[in-house]
C-alpha cells in the first residue's frame, strides 16, 4: 500500500487557511457588537472638534510647513487618523485579547484544534488590522464631510492604516504576553498617552530642540503620523519610504516574537 503524503505547499496553505479561521470567528462576534466599532471612530472626532477646530480658531495657520495654507485642522485631522489606526489595532490584541487569554482560556480550547500558536497569533493580528482599518475608514469619513481633507493623497491613509495597525497589533500581541493582571494595563497607557501628546499629533516636529527631534523621531507613533500627513497634506516622495520601513520591520519582529511568546504562554 502506497502512503499518501501532502505536498510541501500545503503547510503554509493551511497556516494561512487557520489565520483565516481566526478572522471569521471574530467577524462572526463581531457581526453583533458592530456598534462598538462606532465609539472609537467617536473618541478621535471628540479630540478633532474641541482641539483640531476650537483651538484651530485661535491657532489660523501652521507655520513651518513650506505651505501657508495648511490650516491647523487639516494638519491635526491626519495625526488623529493615524492615532485611530493605533488604538483600533492594538486595543485588539491587548484589552481584547488579555480576556480571551487569561480569563475566557478561549486559546487553550483553540489549541484542542489542529489550529496552532501561529495561526493563533496572524489570525487575531491579521483581524486587529482589519479593526483598525474600519475605525479609520470611518473617522475619514467625518474628516471628509467636514472638510478637512487638504489633498487626494489622503486616500493613501486606508493602506497606511492597514500598515499601522499591523505594526501596533503585532507589538500588541508581545505585550499581552507579558501582562499578568488588569492592573498592568497601566503600564500600557503609561507609553501610550506620552506618545500620542508628543508625537507631533498637535504640533510640528520644529518646536522642540534638535536632541529631542531625535527622541520623537524614533517613536512609532510619530513615523505613523508621518505615513499618512505627508499624502494628506499633499507631500509624496522618499520621505514616505522610513516609515513604511519602519513600520514593517516593527511588525515583523514584533509578529516573530508574539509566535514564539504566545506558544509558550499556551504550553505553560
Amino acid at each position: 500500500m502506497t502512503e499518501l503524503r501532502l505536498p510541501h505547499d500545503t503547510v503554509p496553505v493551511r497556516r494561512f487557511s487557520g489565520a483565516g479561521t481566526m478572522v471569521e470567528r471574530n467577524l462572526l462576534i463581531y457581526r453583533h457588537t458592530w456598534y462598538l466599532l462606532l465609539a472609537e471612530v467617536f473618541e478621535p472626532v471628540l479630540y478633532l472638534l474641541s482641539i483640531g477646530v476650537g483651538i484651530g480658531e485661535l491657532v489660523g495657520r501652521v507655520p513651518g510647513l513650506g505651505d501657508s495654507t495648511v490650516g491647523y485642522s487639516a494638519f491635526v485631522a491626519p495625526a488623529l487618523l493615524a492615532t485611530a489606526a493605533m488604538n483600533g489595532a492594538m486595543n485588539e490584541t491587548t484589552f481584547n485579547m488579555f480576556a480571551k487569554l487569561k480569563l475566557n482560556r478561549t486559546y487553550q480550547s483553540i489549541r484542542a484544534t489542529p489550529m496552532t500558536a501561529r495561526d493563533i497569533a496572524l489570525g487575531e493580528a491579521l483581524w486587529a488590522v482589519l479593526r483598525g482599518t474600519l475605525i479609520t475608514t470611518g473617522f475619514l469619513v467625518v474628516v471628509s464631510v467636514l472638510g478637512m481633507a487638504h489633498s487626494p493623497g489622503i486616500l493613501l491613509v486606508l493602506p497606511g492604516a492597514a500598515l499601522i495597525g499591523f505594526a501596533f497589533a503585532c507589538v500588541g500581541l508581545v505585550v499581552v504576553t507579558h501582562l499578568r493582571s488588569w492592573q498592568d494595563f497601566q503600564f500600557i497607557q503609561l507609553a501610550m498617552l506620552p506618545m500620542f501628546l508628543f508625537a507631533t499629533t498637535f504640533y510640528p516636529l520644529g518646536v522642540y530642540p534638535r536632541w529631542l527631534q531625535i527622541v520623537v523621531e524614533c517613536l512609532p507613533l510619530y513615523q505613523s503620523i508621518e505615513l499618512v500627513r505627508q499624502p494628506s497634506l499633499g507631500q509624496f516622495g522618499a520621505g514616505l519610504l522610513l516609515p513604511t520601513v519602519y513600520l514593517a520591520a516593527l511588525g515583523l519582529l514584533s509578529l516573530r516574537w508574539a509566535m514564539a511568546r504566545i506558544d509558550r504562554v499556551l504550553t505553560d
